[in-house]
């Protein structure tokens, strides 16, 4: 593996990171809520109560690039997935969620900040399989 320098840019991935700590700190602090993305998302389905934060937060997280996309254009997406392979995905990300009790941003951003051993192990989880995911698709199914 190489690392590309003349396309590596530690600023803006410095920025969205700091973006996504101050968004998860205003909303525990202003709201007593956890920034865990399933959670909010599964507060909706079947309502469990507070769908208007739940929303707001929701359609601030869609609004973002659009409002990115005023101060400079966005990347070109190359998705190199099937529909099939993304559904498949989408519903394996979904269901892993729900044993792990949240996401990456509940687990993650907000539970290791916080110190939680259960979200450390969480993460651990999701990583050790986000590796794996990856080996086994460019090098074991592939061939590469």
């Amino acid at each position: 593996m190489t690392l590309d320098r003349a396309a590596f840019a530690p600023w803006p991935a410095l920025a969205g990171g700091v973006l996504i700590g101050l968004a998860a700190v205003l909303l525990m602090l202003g709201a007593g809520r956890i920034a865990g993305i399933s959670g909010i998302v599964g507060g909706l389905l079947p309502p469990r109560g507070g769908a208007g934060w739940r929303l707001g937060f929701l359609l601030g997280l869609a609004a973002s690039p659009w409002a990115y996309r005023l101060a400079a254009g966005l990347p070109a997406i190359r998705v190199e997935a099937g529909t099939g392979t993304l559904v498949a995905a989408g519903l394996l990300v979904g269901l892993g969620t729900r044993y792990a009790s949240g996401c990456t941003s509940g687990h993650g951003v907000c539970g290791l900040a916080r110190g939680s051993a259960r979200s450390f192990a969480a993460t651990a989880v999701f990583m050790a399989a986000g590796f794996a995911t990856v080996y086994a698709v460019r090098h074991g199914w592939t061939g590469a």
